[in-house]
Formats: structure tokens, C-alpha cells, sequence
């Protein structure tokens, strides 16, 4: 996993940006391998739920964001999409300036037939974004650093929230829902700053759920068991995570945000006792507002024995 665990799980759990400088050379992008697990769930909620994916601020032109994104992804892995200022090509598959789109049958990545099918059926103007987000794991939103706004969301795999609710509303609005937020909301302004400047950034989130999908849109989420047993808790808890990165664009005061989900059996993510006393640890510091925030204060109990346990147990 691209997830950064010893760097990310750590207690006293804070909700906080947590901000890291990414070195020369680091990818923000990871290619989707046709016919996996990102790429199947991308096409079914494009196919079922895009007004939901795929939104914007009429006001907004993503354009320019976009095709920096295009070219960035190029440059970052250009044996998997090709970018010529006007043309986009994966997945053997092209998008062109007007949104027109190509099967190109020599294309190396597969799919292509079911790729064009589901970029045909979007709207013209939201094709370019469809054949990056189906050729990549990331989804993306653009931030505005201007006006202080998420203007632009290509996000097919939400972590339980809506971006139809989030588009085009202030950094504070945004993140009014998120509890223990105050940390958050104060360096609003600064971190706005700094990932539409010239500099690359990424940050790390995690939490424990009983959704097993990438896709986690909140009408479409699945809960705890009624059983609480540790076991059964343990036996159905996904780890979660996401690796979120910032693809600057400091001449329009932007930046591309990249958002890349992972999930995992919780059982097969904390494969250790450091592991598991790490996460016992973090979950056990969190307040109340937390807990509630992540759906975590029903099954907080047993998930920490069951995690207890874990850590105390011998090594192998």
C-alpha cells in the first residue's frame, strides 16, 4: 500500500492537516490496471451515479487544471497516457479537444470497448476527466486558492461524503462537518496557501469501517453488524486509507488535488503487533466527537480488544 502507516497512525489521534513535503521524483499518480478493483468500481458509478462523481461550478473552467493534470500524468508515466496538448490517450482509448471519442483498438491497456462506452455516455466536457480518472487509481478535485473553494470534483470513490455537497463551498464549509475540526479550521488560509504555491505536498487519512467498497458515497454505505463479538467485529472491519497529494499550479493560484483510496481486511492490514498497538493506541486516544464522527463509537470496545490482543500476541 502507498499509505505511510508509521507516519500517519499515531496517538494522541488529532484531527489535523498534517502536511509533508513530497521529494524529487516521488509519483503522485498510480495507473489503474485494467479490469481491477479501482477501475471496475470507477466504471459502475460512472455508468450509475456520474451527476454524483462528476461535478462542478458553472462559473468554474477546469481546463487548464485539467490539462496540467494530463500533462503531468504523462510526464509521470508516459508509457500509460500519452498527452499533446490537445489529446489524452490511455487505456487504448482517446479524448479529444472537443471531447470527441476514439477507440484506438492498438491501445495496450484492454477495456478499451467499455471504457469508450462509458466516456460516450458523459457529457462532452466531462470526457477528458473520465478517461484520466478511469486510467488512473486517483480521483481529483481542483482547489482554488483565490477564492478559497473546491470548484472541480472528478471523485467516483468518496470516503462517506457527497461531493455533490462539497462543490464550489469554502474551506470552512467544507470541513464543518469533520469533528475536533478547530485545528483545521484555523490554518485554513495557510494550508491554502501553500498547496496552490509552488511546492508538492501529500497527507495520509485512515479509519476502521464495515464498507468493503472503494466507492463510499454516504446513500450507499454499509454498517456495523448487529453482533458485536470481537471477533465478528474484526472479521468484518476494513482498514481504510488514503493517500491525498497536491499537483501545483502556483500561476493560477490552483492545485490539482489527487486522492487515492485503499482498502484492505483489517485483519490483513494490521499484520503485526507493532501494528496493532499503534492502532489500539490511536483509536483509544480519540474524544468522543471522533468516534461518532467515524462511525466508530458502537464498535470502539471491541475493536481495542481485539487489537489488544493482537499486539500482545507472539511473534510468528
Amino acid at each position: 500500500m502507498s499509505f505511510d502507516f508509521d507516519h500517519a497512525v499515531v496517538a494522541p489521534f488529532r484531527m489535523q492537516p498534517g502536511l509533508r513535503r513530497l521529494h524529487a521524483g516521488a509519483a503522485q499518480l498510480t495507473p489503474a490496471r485494467p479490469g481491477a478493483r479501482h477501475q471496475r468500481e470507477k466504471l459502475a458509478v460512472l455508468g450509475a451515479f456520474a451527476p454524483q462523481a462528476l461535478v462542478a461550478d458553472p462559473r468554474f473552467d477546469p481546463m487548464p487544471a485539467l490539462h496540467a493534470l494530463a500533462a503531468h500524468a504523462a510526464t509521470e508515466h508516459p508509457r500509460h497516457l500519452a498527452w499533446d496538448g490537445v489529446r489524452a490517450r490511455a487505456l487504448g482509448v482517446a479524448v479529444d479537444a472537443a471531447g470527441g471519442v476514439a477507440h484506438e483498438s492498438a491501445g495496450a491497456f484492454g477495456q478499451g470497448d467499455e471504457v469508450a462506452r462509458c466516456l460516450r455516455a458523459l457529457p462532452a466536457g466531462w470526457r477528458l476527466a473520465g478517461l484520466l480518472a478511469l486510467a488512473f487509481e486517483e480521483d481529483f478535485a481542483v482547489v482554488d486558492g483565490e477564492r478559497g473553494t473546491i470548484p472541480w470534483l472528478a471523485v467516483a470513490l468518496p470516503s462517506q461524503w457527497a461531493p455533490e455537497a462539497k462543490v464550489g463551498r469554502p474551506f470552512a464549509e467544507v470541513h464543518a462537518p469533520v469533528a475536533d475540526n478547530e485545528r483545521l479550521l484555523a490554518a485554513g488560509a495557510h494550508l491554502l496557501r501553500l498547496v496552490t504555491g509552488p511546492e508538492r505536498w501529500e497527507r495520509f487519512v485512515w479509519t476502521v469501517t464495515p464498507h468493503p467498497r472503494l466507492h463510499a458515497h454516504p446513500a450507499r454505505v454499509d454498517s456495523w453488524p448487529v453482533t458485536t463479538g470481537a471477533a465478528t467485529i474484526a472479521s468484518q472491519a476494513w482498514w481504510r486509507t488514503e493517500r491525498q497529494t497536491f499537483i501545483p499550479l502556483p500561476a493560477l493560484r490552483q492545485a490539482v488535488f489527487t486522492i487515492r483510496v485503499q482498502v484492505l481486511p483489517l485483519a490483513q492490514a494490521i499484520d503485526a503487533p507493532a501494528r496493532a498497538a499503534a492502532l489500539h493506541d490511536a483509536i483509544a486516544s480519540m474524544s468522543d466527537a471522533v468516534l461518532a464522527y467515524r462511525g466508530l463509537a458502537g464498535v470502539r470496545d471491541t475493536l481495542l480488544a481485539w487489537l489488544r490482543r493482537r499486539a500482545d500476541a507472539p511473534r510468528a
